[in-house]
């Protein structure tokens, strides 16, 4: 893919929605495509955005205040931005994050209490024009992600973070939240039935991001016409 025509592919949703799955299986997929993918994360993703990762997951930063935590991950947003997200996009790759600005909207926005105008504002300085072509909501009732999650944890040396650890009432908020930004921005936002089976998910991800793949090819195709 040719330089500046690259995709910007963002995943979101609750606890346990299966994010990191499907975002491996899509990478996977467009990879044995012959396709340049980048795939990265939140928060992290570059090296001084995973020097804030353990603060903000472990907890370490949450005595000091959501508006803190805003203001944290909108640090490691973007240094992730120009030190990975925008090179990329500029060499054509098609990135996959792992959660970007919505999770700030929803989870320091909505249930951090915090003033929309706030959140928006700590958002463009992060992103500084940086928004995702395509972002994917996977939606999974509240009571069933945490399940996942919980599970999930058990099965690593660290146990649930930060996050996974607050109240079913708090993810439900989550949840609702990601469903008003998708009704907002219908143009961007997918939200996909995560309750299906894996390979039913990752199939109608595919599909999604073919479609707005289809655009970028076609422009990339005169260029690789004359090599």
């Amino acid at each position: 893919m040719s330089s500046g025509t690259g995709l910007f592919v963002t995943f979101e949703g609750g606890e346990g929605a299966g994010k990191s799955t499907q975002i491996r299986r899509l990478a996977e997929a467009l990879r044995a495509r012959g396709l340049d993918v980048l795939l990265t994360r939140e928060p992290g993703g570059s090296p001084g955005a995973e020097a804030v990762r353990h603060v903000l997951l472990s907890g370490a930063a949450e005595a000091f205040g959501t508006r803190m935590e805003a203001i944290l991950f909108a640090a490691a947003r973007n240094d992730h931005v120009e030190e990975v997200i925008r090179p990329a996009l500029r060499q054509g790759k098609i990135v996959l994050c792992d959660r970007f600005m919505d999770s700030s909207r929803v989870y320091q926005g909505v249930t951090g209490n915090l003033e929309a105008d706030f959140i928006e504002t700590l958002q463009r300085i992060a992103v500084d024009g940086v928004v995702p072509d395509c972002t994917l909501i996977l939606d999974i009732p509240a009571r069933l992600g945490l399940e996942r999650a919980k599970k999930r944890g058990a099965a690593t040396a660290d146990g649930p973070d930060r996050f996974e650890k607050e109240e079913l009432e708090t993810h439900e908020k989550r949840r609702e939240a990601y469903l008003d930004i998708a009704a907002r921005e219908p143009e961007r936002c997918h939200v996909i039935n995560a309750t299906q089976s894996e390979e039913a998910i990752a199939a109608e991800i595919l599909a999604i991001v073919d479609r707005r793949l289809a655009p970028v090819l076609t422009d990339r195709m005169p260029e690789a016409a004359n090599e």
